[in-house]
């Protein structure tokens, strides 16, 4: 209803009184506009298309659109305790019981037009607007001390504010109560206003006819039951108790009308009679007169506060409680049940051979007959789906189509279901995995040892396929500096060939790939070339070259220390194997073997000891060990042997 406050959220409120309310865009908390610390009195205006709250602690009247988007907001309030609305939606009315009176503002602009003193002695507490006057109840403080509980009217026609109020108007036959009373009104139950104290006792709810000069009780409870949220249902006899119960109050008492399936803490009636029931961090809402809910909305993550329809029941706006604040949230197509729809899909099928689908529409509403499905092929020859014939539904809800799938590779059917008037859309899908036939790729040069910067032709060949002919060349040179990259990607000529030429400075595999088409699978086949490094060794400090047979030697006196520079590929963390030979009887000997570092220039010098005595023949070479000289980036190179011999 537009005009109500509950006793159970003022409750949570007092009990979260440190907790905060964000009013938002419906559905997204990080479009927060506002921040309350303790939200009172939910109500909507269906004629500027609003929403109306208070914050208690802060003193402060808000208003959002029906987004959840704020749009106004005025001060100074003190702690207003509830808010209503006129019938027409142009008045807004706040219970300020710190200054003990009601105000009335424009509900377009947030101006007060209005203050209405009901005395110093009276503490209001909730306002309902019916009957053409506001309502409001309150308290006072009698000689005895005691708090007593009453009802007072205000005549918005009355040009005189002072003149407009009417405190006392509790009828003889409902006895005040120790509380100020919880009201409950609402337009499409015209001249009905609702008084409840929260309690068991004899007479704690009534439901009182205000259409006349002074209220008359229509129905009033016996003991034995707690009320602690009264809410009139329109277009019947009936109250909506506690969220969970019905009463018929046709006979002038409280009598059991029926009950909801769920529980509930507490709750609000449409004007159209749909029922929006709140419990622990949800909302479940009932049509008109149904026992069990047709849809139900997870809405806060630990708590939930006041809800509140719109008056077309179109929307329905919550107070729902994540952590330490609460959020407004609007909820569109509230009655509307949700459907499940399953479509079941064989998890493979042959490709042009019929495959047969299958699934069910289900729903707490019933769905008319002849409910249609649509139905949406999406593969590689449609990668933005095909409509395939609208599927019928049974009366038990299941539905099943045969399909021949024209293209192989992943085949997904989407179904769906558009809505009504009385459900909201829904869709699924599910996918098969339809086969496509195998087409031949290959690629040369696999092992092969090339030379440093060689070019070298990479050529894929690719077999016969439907409508595809690219292919893809990728080269990945060894080493984590150079990444994977496509090198050329095109159609291959009439011979089902493309090619690539790369420089051959590391090792590299070279990948050809083929994506497939809607009849053959997609392929790839991977080679490796290898390529050595460029190195080279200078020999220094010599007085001579000569040959010994027919081998040219570097000659040196047997006191000189021989220098050998190795030239090398530069790679970082690179070292270079030093190999040493001796020659003795005929025959070369291994005399020495050591790693040294590459200098950066990619040059490095060592020092050959002197032998000291003459005769001596020796050689030299300067190696790259894949795995052993610091990298894996290139192939096993052995340089060549330099011949060395100490004379005197």
């Amino acid at each position: 209803m537009r005009t109500r406050s509950i006793s159970t959220a003022t409750a949570l409120a007092v009990l979260f009184s440190s907790a905060a309310l964000t009013v938002a865009t419906a559905g997204s908390a990080s479009a927060a506009s506002a921040v309350l610390a303790q939200p009172v009195g939910l109500v909507v205006d269906g004629a500027l298309q609003r929403v109306f709250v208070a914050d208690q602690d802060n003193g402060r009247i808000l208003a959002t659109d029906y987004n959840g988007s704020l749009v106004d907001l005025n001060v100074g309030f003190g702690r207003p305790s509830d808010l209503a609305l006129s019938d027409d939606g142009a008045t807004l009315y706040a219970a300020l019981p710190t200054s003990h009176e009601i105000v009335a503002l424009d509900a377009a602009t947030l101006d007060v037009r209005t203050h209405y003193d009901i005395g110093a002695e009276a503490t209001p507490r909730e306002v309902a607007f019916a009957g053409g006057r506001l309502w409001f109840s309150y308290r006072t403080t009698g000689e005895d001390g005691a708090f007593h509980g009453n009802l007072g009217a205000i005549d918005p026609a009355a040009t005189d504010p002072a003149a407009a109020v009417a405190v006392g108007q509790l009828p003889d036959a409902v006895t005040p109560y120790y509380n100020s009373a919880i009201l409950d009104a609402d337009p499409a139950v015209p001249g009905l206003l609702a008084y409840t104290d929260s309690g068991d006792s004899s007479g704690a709810a009534n439901v009182l006819d205000v259409s006349g000069a002074t209220p008359q009780v229509v129905a009033k409870s016996d003991g034995g039951r707690f009320f602690g949220d009264v809410d009139l249902v329109p277009g019947t006899s009936e109250v909506l108790w506690n969220g969970t119960r019905r009463l018929s109050y046709a006979d002038g008492g409280f009598t059991e009308a029926g009950s909801l399936t769920e529980t509930g803490w507490h709750g609000d009636v449409s004007p159209s009679g749909l029922v929006a029931q709140v419990y622990d961090r949800h909302v479940s809402v009932y049509k008109p007169a149904a026992d069990k809910p047709v849809r139900r909305f997870d809405a806060g993550n630990s708590s939930m506060g006041e809800v509140a329809w719109a008056p077309d029941s179109a929307r329905l706006f919550a107070l729902t409680g994540t952590d330490s604040t609460y959020t407004l949230k609007a909820f569109t197509g509230p009655a509307l049940s949700v459907p499940t729809l399953t479509v079941n899909a064989p998890a493979s099928a042959t490709r042009a051979k019929a495959l047969t689908v299958t699934g069910r529409l289900s729903a707490t509403v019933p769905f008319p007959a002849g409910t249609r499905i649509a139905v949406t092929r999406t593969d590689l020859e449609s990668p933005s789906g095909k409509a395939l014939a609208a599927v019928t539904v049974k009366a038990d809800g299941t539905y099943s189509f045969t399909d021949t799938p024209p293209a192989g590779g992943t085949v997904t059917y989407k179904v769906a279901y558009a809505g009504d008037a009385q459900h909201t859309a829904a869709s699924a899908s599910d996918a098969v995995s339809v086969s496509r036939a195998a087409t031949k790729l290959t690629l040369n040069n696999n092992g092969k040892l090339y030379n440093y910067g060689a070019d070298v032709k990479f050529t894929a060949h690719l077999g016969t396929t439907y409508k595809n002919r690219t292919v893809e060349l990728w080269s990945d040179p060894f080493g984590s500096d150079k990444p994977k990259k496509l090198v050329k990607t095109g159609k291959v000529n009439s011979h089902g060939d493309i090619s690539v030429t790369l420089d051959m400075t590391r090792d590299t595999a070279v990948t050809a790939v083929f994506k497939g088409d809607a009849r053959y699978a997609s392929k790839s086949v991977k080679v490796t070339g290898y390529a050595r490094v460029k190195v080279s060794t200078a020999v220094s400090r010599h007085y001579r070259t000569a040959k010994i047979g027919s081998t040219s030697y570097y000659w040196f006196h047997k006191n000189t220390d021989p220098v050998l520079t190795t030239s090398m590929t530069y790679y970082k963390g690179r070292q270079f194997r030093f190999d040493l030979e001796v020659y003795y009887g005929g025959r070369w000997y291994a005399a020495d073997s050591q790693y040294f570092a590459l200098g950066t220039s990619g040059r490095s010098a060592v020092q050959l000891g002197a032998p000291g005595e003459s005769g001596i023949r020796a050689r030299v070479r300067s190696t790259y060990v894949n795995g052993s000289s610091g990298d894996s980036v290139n192939s096993t190179t052995y340089g060549a042997w330099k011949y060395l011999y100490f004379s005197n």
